[in-house]
């Protein structure tokens, strides 16, 4: 049967009580502009505001919006692949809900998609209502995934983009828990596009990304996409114990052809640290790959769905069902 659902919006919130309905009626207003169907997904991620019974409020009456309450906060990546597998939509869009991305520039990547691109991502060229230590920490990020990961990830862009449904298809084959959505889409390919955009200051509310929870993506991209820290560890190691042989080398001449006086405490101890220091560093790095694996391991689903409203099924290959209660 043919999808009725031209576009899916995916809608990702926790929270957003204060900035909600203005971003329901800023999409209702740019989406009724494509003249064709389409819906809304918003995807509840364990708010602990009005969020999510202001959005059931509107599903009663606006058949296009759907709602995904999840039974706790599984975070901003999972809210996202949860929206991919109950989307029904040829083309869809992963847009925040605090409208610091303009949901006008949807019509412009829907251009985009209709010009033969199937994946169109919205670059920003200036952050509005951001700290200047935001601003750094930011491009800092991207800058450090660039040259960490071997999938070239474009830098100065979010999750906010549109997505042909081949592409999603292709998504939800990957079943990864530790998700970084952005390098995926990178790997999975096909045929890219940016938009560039100014970013909007936040309308209300408080930023979902703190410094915290920067790092957490940051690590899950590097670790998701890249060996280099387990190369640059081999590397280290090996200047490091040169570097010791060649102290050792030089004690030992002093030691055999010289009266100079080792006093050798303070060096020692300097040298231990240093190796010590390097050797728990990358013990860590370690651990956080071992520390992925054994959450590949564990075969739990990436999220568990507490209701939903106005959504059928899931539609995913996905081998670990999520567990949901349907309201039609």
């Amino acid at each position: 049967m043919k999808n009725k659902n031209r576009y899916s919006v995916i809608i990702p919130m926790y929270n957003e009580e204060a900035v909600i309905q203005d971003t329901y009626r800023r999409l209702k207003t740019v989406m009724s502009k494509t003249g064709e169907a389409y819906e809304l997904l918003f995807v509840n991620d364990g708010s602990k505001d009005r969020s999510a019974e202001i959005i059931r409020e509107c599903s009663y009456w606006d058949p296009t919006v759907k709602l995904i309450d999840f039974s706790r906060n599984f975070g901003h990546q999972i809210a996202i692949t949860a929206g991919m597998d109950y989307a029904a939509g040829d083309a869809i869009i992963i847009i925040d809900a605090d409208l610091q991305d303009p949901p006008e520039l949807i019509l412009d990547m829907i251009a985009k998609w209709q010009d033969g691109f199937e994946v169109v991502y919205a670059k920003r060229t200036k952050r509005s209502g951001e700290s200047r230590f935001k601003k750094w920490s930011a491009s800092l990020f991207y800058r450090v995934l660039k040259a960490s990961t071997e999938v070239p990830i474009p830098v100065d862009t979010g999750d906010f983009r549109l997505m042909d449904r081949r592409v999603v298809d292709e998504l939800k084959r990957l079943p990864e828990n530790n998700r970084f959505v952005r390098g995926l889409v990178s790997w999975v390919g096909f045929r890219q596009t940016a938009l560039e955009y100014e970013r909007d200051e936040r309308l209300a509310g408080e930023t979902k990304y703190p410094l915290k929870r920067m790092i957490k993506l940051c690590i899950d991209g590097i670790t998701s996409f890249s060996y280099k820290p387990l190369k640059l560890a081999g590397y280290l190691g090996a200047m490091l114990s040169g570097s010791g042989f060649l102290y050792f080398i030089y004690v030992l001449y002093l030691a055999l052809f010289t009266d100079a006086t080792i006093k050798g405490w303070p060096s020692m101890i300097g040298v231990m640290l240093i190796f010590n220091g390097f050797v728990l560093l990358m013990l860590g790095v370690l651990g956080e790959y071992v520390g992925r694996i054994y959450d590949e391991t564990k075969g739990r689903p990436l999220y568990i769905v507490r209701e939903s409203y106005g959504t059928a099924s899931p539609i995913q290959d996905r081998t670990a069902m999520q567990q949901v209660r349907h309201y039609e």
